[in-house]
C-alpha cells in the first residue's frame, strides 16, 4: 500500500512543471503570459564564385556575374531566449551544394544575440557549432561552423548573410566544404 500512494503521489505531482511565465500587469491586473520559448525557420540560398565571369557567349553577350546560386537549403531550431535579446537552441539543417553534388545535414548549437537598434528593428548575429553528415557518402562527416548577421524586423521575419563550414573534403578539393548563403528566417517567439 505504501509503495502505491508514493506511485500516485509522483503521478499526480508530476504536471507541475512549466515554461512560460506569468506576469501581472500593474495597470489593469490582467495576467500576461511571457513565452521562453522560440521557434527558427531558415530558407538559405549557398553562392559560389563565378568560374567563367568575363568569358563571351556566341550571341556577343559577356558574362559578368560574380556569383551564382549553387543551391538550396532549410534549417529548423528550437531554443530558450531572454527577451528576444539572447538565446540559445538545437538546430537541424538539409543543405543542397549543386558544385559538389552534395546532401548534408548538420545538426548543431546555435547562439543567438539580438539587440535593438530601433523601435522595432534589430541587429542578429549567429554562431552554431555542431556535426555535418553527408547523406549517400559512406561514414563522411565534419564538425560544422556557421556564423551569420542579419537585420530583423518586429514580426519576426529576418534578412540575413551567412557562411558556413562543414570540415570535411570532397574528391581531390583541396578546400573544406564551405558556403556563403543569402537567406531569410522566422522567429516564433
Amino acid at each position: 500500500m505504501k509503495t502505491k500512494s508514493i506511485l500516485f503521489f509522483l503521478l499526480v505531482f508530476q504536471f507541475g512543471f512549466t515554461q512560460n511565465e506569468i506576469l501581472i500587469n500593474n495597470s489593469s491586473d490582467i495576467p500576461i503570459e511571457k513565452k521562453v520559448t522560440y521557434t527558427q525557420f531558415d530558407i538559405v540560398v549557398p553562392f559560389k564564385g563565378n568560374k567563367n565571369r568575363g568569358e563571351s557567349y556566341p550571341d556577343g553577350t559577356t558574362n559578368t556575374n560574380w556569383f551564382l546560386p549553387d543551391g538550396i537549403g532549410a534549417k529548423f531550431g528550437y531554443g530558450i531566449h531572454y527577451n528576444k535579446w539572447i538565446g540559445i537552441s538545437l538546430n537541424s539543417s538539409l543543405d543542397f551544394y549543386a558544385s559538389y553534388k552534395l546532401v548534408t545535414a548538420p545538426i548543431y548549437t546555435n547562439f543567438r544575440i539580438s539587440p535593438k537598434i530601433g523601435k522595432n528593428t534589430r541587429i542578429t548575429l549567429q554562431y552554431g557549432i555542431g556535426k555535418s553528415l553527408a547523406i549517400g557518402r559512406g561514414d563522411l562527416q565534419g564538425t560544422y561552423q556557421k556564423g551569420s548577421i542579419g537585420i530583423e524586423n518586429g514580426d519576426g521575419i529576418c534578412l540575413f548573410i551567412e557562411g558556413n563550414n562543414h570540415g570535411f573534403i570532397i574528391g581531390n578539393s583541396i578546400d573544406k566544404v564551405y558556403s556563403i548563403n543569402i537567406g531569410i528566417s522566422l522567429f516564433n517567439f
